[in-house]
This record gives C-alpha cells, sequence and structure tokens, in this order.
C-alpha cells in the first residue's frame, strides 16, 4: 500500500496508517486533492512568515497598485506576521486566525475594521499558495473576520443646510472650488487633487477624470539617516520615491463629470486668482498644471488637504466628519434630484458589477423622504384626511 500511494502521488512521497483501511481512505482523500490540484508540492514547507514576506513583495507588489500595497505590507508586517507567523503555511488553521483577530480587538486596542483589513490580506496571499500547491487550503477564508459594528461603518451624510455652511467658509479661503467639487460632486479625494486644467472644459461645462494624486512617500537625501535624526518626510534634503499620480485603472474610474453653473463660474474665477499668483511668484512659482496647487505652484499634499477640511468643518461651525462623507452626501443628493441610478453610477465612477451595492452603501434616505412616504402610503389607503371644520363662533370668541 505505501507504493500505490506514493506511485499515485508522487509528490507526497509515502503515507503509513496503523489498518489497511486507515491507509485506503488516506490514499482516497491524497487522490483527490491531486485530482483537484490542491496537494502539496515536494519541498521544505513555508512558514507563514517566509510566504507572507515573499508574497507581498516579489508577487503583490508588482502586480498591484502603491496604495493596496501599503495596505498589504502594514497588515503582513504589523499584525500577521507578529501574531501567526510562526506557523507552518500548510499547518494554518482557521482558529489561529480567529484568535489573532479577537487578540487585535482586545481592550479596544484595534477597530474590526483593521481585523478586516489584515482578513482581506490573509486570504489573498493564502490564496496564492493554495493555487502553486504549497498548502492545501487557505485557512483565511474559512476563518469568520470579526463582526463590523453598525456604529463603526454608519455614515450620516451632510444636510443641505451644513453644505451651505461649508460652502459660505470656502469662500473665504484659497483654492474654494476644492471643496464645491467634493460637496456637489462626490470627487474623491485623489481625484480632485490629481485634476489638471488640460482635463477641464469650462466652456461645454464638463471635466473628465483619468487620474488620481497619490501620497508622497519620500528617502533621506542625506548622505546617511543619522546625520539629520529626522524621519525620511521630514529631511532637508528629502527625495521623492513616489510618483505624483497614476492613471485611474477601471473604466468606471475613467469618466466624464458635468459641471453645474455655478461650480463652473467659480473655477473660472479660480483660473484668474491662480494666475495672479503665478505672478506674484515669479521665479518661484513651481509650473504643474494642476487646478489645485499650492501658494507657489507645484501639487498640493494630500495630508494637507485633509487637515484644511479638519479646519474648515470646525471654522464653519458643522459636526466632525471624514472627508470621504462628503461623498456620500453627494450621491445622495443625485437621489433626491431624481437623477437616474444610470447617470449617478457614471458620475461616482462605480463599476456596472457593483454599483448596486455601492448605492447601497452610498444613498442615504432622509427621515423627510420616509415622512413623505408614509403620507403617500397613508392617503392612498385612508384617503385624504378631512380638514377639521372651524367654527366661526369660536373665532369671535375673545
Amino acid at each position: 500500500m505505501r507504493r500505490r500511494a506514493a506511485s499515485v502521488i508522487p509528490a507526497l512521497r509515502f503515507r503509513a496508517r496503523k489498518t489497511r483501511d486507515d491507509l485506503v481512505e488516506e490514499v482516497k482523500k491524497l487522490e483527490k486533492q491531486r485530482d483537484g490540484g490542491s496537494a502539496q508540492q515536494p519541498g521544505k514547507a513555508w512558514t507563514v512568515e517566509k510566504w507572507l514576506q515573499h508574497w507581498v513583495e516579489n508577487i503583490a507588489k508588482p502586480t498591484v497598485s502603491e496604495n493596496t500595497y501599503d495596505g498589504y505590507e502594514v497588515a503582513v508586517r504589523v499584525h500577521l506576521v507578529p501574531g501567526v507567523g510562526k506557523h507552518r503555511l500548510d499547518r494554518l488553521q482557521p482558529e489561529h486566525l480567529e484568535s489573532l483577530y479577537r487578540r487585535m480587538q482586545a481592550n479596544g486596542e484595534r477597530k474590526a475594521g483593521t481585523a478586516h483589513q489584515a482578513n482581506r490580506t490573509a486570504r489573498t496571499a493564502p490564496g496564492e499558495a493554495v493555487r502553486r500547491g504549497y498548502a492545501a487550503k487557505n485557512a483565511a477564508a474559512l476563518a469568520k473576520p470579526p463582526r463590523m459594528e453598525e456604529d463603526e461603518s454608519e455614515v450620516e451624510p451632510y444636510s443641505v443646510e451644513e453644505v451651505q455652511c461649508l460652502l459660505l467658509e470656502a469662500n473665504k479661503r484659497r483654492n474654494s472650488a476644492r471643496w464645491m467639487l467634493a460637496l456637489a460632486l462626490g470627487l474623491r479625494q485623489g481625484e480632485t487633487l490629481g485634476l489638471r486644467w488640460s482635463d477641464v472644459d469650462l466652456r461645454n461645462e464638463y471635466l473628465k477624470l483619468r487620474r488620481n494624486r497619490l501620497r508622497p512617500r519620500y528617502k533621506h537625501g542625506c548622505p546617511e539617516a543619522s546625520q539629520c535624526g529626522r524621519k525620511a518626510g521630514y529631511c532637508p534634503a528629502k527625495v521623492q520615491v513616489r510618483r505624483e499620480t497614476k492613471n485611474t485603472k477601471s473604466r468606471a474610474g475613467r469618466r466624464a463629470v458635468p459641471l453645474p453653473g455655478p461650480l463652473v463660474a467659480m473655477l473660472r474665477a479660480h483660473a484668474e486668482t491662480q494666475e495672479r499668483e503665478r505672478k506674484r511668484a515669479g521665479d518661484l512659482w513651481t509650473e504643474s498644471d494642476y487646478v489645485f496647487t499650492k501658494p507657489l505652484g507645484g501639487p498640493l499634499s494630500p495630508n494637507t488637504d485633509y487637515h484644511d477640511w479638519k479646519r474648515l468643518l470646525e471654522d464653519a461651525g458643522v459636526r466632525n466628519a471624514r472627508l470621504h462623507d462628503a461623498r456620500h452626501t453627494a450621491a445622495t443628493v443625485l437621489m433626491l434630484l431624481g437623477v437616474p441610478d444610470r447617470v449617478i453610477d457614471q458620475i461616482m465612477g462605480w463599476e456596472p458589477g457593483t454599483s448596486a451595492s455601492m448605492r447601497a452603501r452610498y444613498l442615504h434616505v432622509p427621515d423627510a423622504m420616509l415622512k413623505d412616504v408614509a403620507r403617500k402610503i397613508a392617503e392612498a389607503i385612508w384617503g385624504t384626511p378631512e380638514t377639521p371644520a372651524v367654527d366661526k363662533n369660536q373665532d369671535n370668541e375673545v
């Protein structure tokens, strides 16, 4: 029986069991793995740590976007390797990962979203190992990630009144049109900061979204990091090692967006203001063609933009929320205006295959709309309520 097992599954060499029936059952299982393409390949077994490090640098990095790679790299280095890295890859169990997720959330140290990011990375990396035959199963695909609490994922879009307060305050600042693009059209931060004048057609009142601004990454420009004693981003001679923008990879992301008349006027005024800044700066101006720039030209930093948003909320007296919540606001306004779903999908840049789920996530039904629906239901079933008669004698009483 040992020879049979070896000939059928040569990569697994041989198997020994106490009884013939047990051995036959083991061989059948191995044959099933072989026929299904999940039989483990021969060679030294990978540890989870070694495989994750190999996968993130040599498999993921050359094929995914910089932002996706950053998420993978942090999940691997900060969470997965310290948590389950010592296990053999082919012996990793769902319970090992579920225990890690619980530890990440213990005492409120990690939110469920962080554990979900770790779980997404864990599912992807061992999945590639299974495909290559280094493990028979993907334990992460079987592990149950922590449940997302409703209050962590719930988003409340800004009301029309709050949007108006924000726009009144934004009009006092540089790049005021930047916030209108977010609140009125729902443009993502990267899309807005990556926008160039060559993408804007004010005469025909639309703009084209074709690229995203990336978060900058730097390395030390001094001979040795210890000479300046600062992080790379604060080194006086820092060198940027990441490109400024990347082209939008999805077809839905590459889209034309209509510009409302008031926003066209704001962008015209913004172009004139930028030209005056260019003349005042003279040789100090950094030419870039970006719509929204620093006072001396050059692209805005996403980090600076984020802090500008927080200051805008505070100065406008509007509740604190994420910059991305403005995107939820814009999508909800489009729904309230009765814009067809297909048009909403294009403006927001949602893929056809995911548009229904994205609408469910981004379109929020206000209380006023629910009350209006309740009124219509009442009228349809019970009829229009009669107006109570007014007692004229009572009106004359003092």
